[in-house]
């Protein structure tokens, strides 16, 4: 990525290699390949830097846009991040003033939070797993063969992790400690604060 410059000013910001014209003169695209970082100042043309300090885990904050700056001290380009915005945890409702504008039912939910979408994903893997035995389960009900105890106890133990774990991120007092439940260690197998699910 190359930010161009007039008068120490970005103009434009280049995210790929094309044709200019500057100043009256036509460059063709392969200058970005076939020039020097100096011999594409002199026509205005810099490398731009990435500064992604402020750049969150999209999956849990709503990242700004790029905002780009030049500084003519160092003559460096910098592309930078403003304050992420944690995404709503909890489910948002329906204000009275929502209701009053046609918008839906005030109490109801508006939009999911990321507990209750990360619990889903939970309560999908563990349906999952338990899909495989499903069947003997149903075979049973409807007066066959029992269920093995071993299944039993298999299919149990996934039920009751999973509701574990949802309680886990229930529990979580913010975003933070939501994307910290996910976080694998540096042990051998690396574990995660939220555990797996068994297998059946």
């Amino acid at each position: 990525m190359w930010a161009r410059l007039e008068s120490n000013t970005i103009v434009e910001i280049l995210t790929r290699p094309k044709a200019l014209n500057i100043g009256g003169t036509q460059y063709p695209s392969n200058i970005f390949s076939m020039w020097s970082k100096s011999e594409l100042a002199t026509i205005g043309i810099v490398p731009v830097t990435i500064d992604d300090t402020n750049l969150k885990d999209k999956e849990y904050y709503t990242n700004t846009n790029q905002s780009y700056a030049y500084d003519t001290e160092t003559g460096i380009a910098t592309a930078s991040y403003g304050t992420a915005t944690a995404k709503p945890i909890a489910d948002t409702l329906y204000t009275a003033q929502d209701e009053t504008d046609g918008l839906g039912t005030e109490g109801e939910v508006k939009t999911r939070g990321l507990k209750y979408n990360h619990k889903q994903v939970i309560n999908s893997q563990a349906g999952s797993i338990l899909e495989s035995t499903d069947w003997m389960v149903v075979r049973a009900a409807e007066g066959g063969t029992a269920v093995p105890s071993s299944i039993t106890t298999k299919r149990a133990a996934v039920r009751t992790k999973a509701n574990a774990m949802c309680t886990q991120i229930d529990a979580a007092s913010d975003i933070d400690a939501l994307a910290a439940l996910y976080v694998y260690n540096d042990a051998t197998p690396p574990v995660r604060p939220l555990g797996e699910l068994p297998t059946v």
